[in-house]
Formats: structure tokens, sequence, C-alpha cells
């Protein structure tokens, strides 16, 4: 039985499916991989100082003006369409298969695809806050020069600085997210994992919590969970739900 053939029938036999996702899931989306060689070159090469710096809250406090140019020109991808993963997985909560979908993304491609249960344990791109008075706002109105002071959105309602609703480095997760992320996994019969390293903490623990009967890893690369899981499959994560979706008739 071929690998494709096997995940049709893990996810056929599975009643409470949970997904995990990490960066890979959006990359046949078009949004880059930061933390692959040509993103950290990059990084280094044009802004002088590695994403993981950039994105670190320190350097957020420090230098707000370059984590902003950063962050405007490297994480927000306003085009980016759902790809054949996002698709897939929503038809799969549709069919009342899958629970809960656990992305490591804050790129909210799980909600535009339809998604509903979407536990974002990074936070969204699509959610903005500010520091001062707790004012709520869009994508839009960060990308709008008109509500900025420079690069540095501003509050229109108190002259704050309004930063993403993201978890930067250096801050914690939201421990509420994680708790039903925790719950999530613990409760699912199959846990697909698809498009991460599994090398970032403590999101990859959650791994640990999967009491069920079948772990599912796709990913394009060795993750240090493969000897675990019940079917690994080192292909793009896209290819590999559109042709499953395709022998299941969705």
């Amino acid at each position: 039985m071929d690998d494709i053939a096997r995940l049709k029938e893990l996810i056929s036999e599975s009643e409470s499916i949970v997904f995990f996702g990490g960066a890979g899931v959006s990359t046949e989306s078009g949004i880059p991989d930061f933390r692959s060689a040509n993103g950290l070159y990059s990084a280094q090469k044009v802004y002088g100082y590695p994403p993981e710096q950039l994105l670190s809250s320190s350097f957020f406090k420090i230098k707000p003006d370059l984590f902003f140019r950063y962050y405007k020109e490297n994480l927000i991808h306003a085009g980016a369409k759902p790809n054949a993963a996002h698709i897939a997985i929503f038809e799969l909560e549709k069919a009342g298969r899958l629970t809960a979908v656990v992305t490591q993304n804050i790129d909210g491609l799980h909600q535009a695809a339809g998604s509903v249960n979407v536990l974002e344990l990074h936070g969204s791109n699509h959610r903005k806050v500010c520091m001062a008075c707790g004012k709520q706002y869009d994508l839009d109105y960060v990308l709008d020069p008109a509500h900025s002071d420079g690069v540095i959105p501003k509050c229109e309602a108190c002259g704050g600085t309004v930063r993403p609703d993201v978890v930067l480095y250096e801050e914690p997760l939201d421990q509420r997210v994680m708790d039903a992320a925790i719950a999530a996994i613990s409760a699912a019969d199959c846990l697909i994992v698809g498009g991460t390293s599994l090398a970032v903490y403590p999101a990859a623990g959650l791994l640990n919590y999967f009491r069920g009967s079948h772990l599912v890893l796709v990913n394009k690369s060795v993750t240090p969970f493969d000897d675990q899981a019940d079917l690994v499959i080192h292909e793009p994560i896209g290819v590999v739900f559109a042709a499953v979706m395709e022998e299941m008739g969705l």
C-alpha cells in the first residue's frame, strides 16, 4: 500500500482528527519560511540581524522602527490564498472528521479556507492592538501609511503604538490557547502533523499529549518524531493532501 492510500485509510478509520501545522503548510501559498537558509541569509544581509533577533520582544522595545520595517516587508502577505492543504483540512472539518486545527502560523489561511476551530499558538497577523489603551485594529489599519509615524503604527484613539497580536521571541505563548490545544490533541484519535520540523518548543512538545491510535507526519525533511509515527511522508503537504482528497472524492 502506498503512502497516499495508507493516509486515506487512517483518515477513514478516524472520527476525531486534529491537524497540527507549521510554516510548511503555507509555503505552497507563496509565504516563505523566514527560518529557512534563504530567509536567514536575507534578514542578515538586508537588516543586519537574524530573524529571531528582529522578531524578539527586546528588539521590538529598543528598535521598533527596524522591527516594523522587517515585519511589514517580510511577515505580511495580504495576497496569499489557501492552498490544497488548507482546503483539505477544511473539508475534513466540514465532514465532521476533524475537530481542531492547531497552527504555528500567523497568516490566517486556515480561516480563509473555511476552518472554524483554529487554535493559533503564535497569534494572528489579522489582529492588532494598541499597547496603551487596548483598542483593537485589523491588518488594513497597520498597512495604511496614514496611521503610522514613519513605519510605526499609531492608535487613532490615544496615539499609542499598535503592535501585531503575535507572540514574539522571548514572550510566552497564550496559556488559554495552549490549554485548548492540549485538550484537543489529548482527545484526538488521529493526529496529523504537517509542515513543521518539530524543532521549536514549547509548541513541539504538544505531541507528547497525544494518546490516540494514529500519528501521521507529513514534512519535506526528517523530524525528531519520525520514529514514533505510524506514517511518515517526506513530501510537500499540499501535494499530499490534494492526492488524498482526490482519493476520498472530496
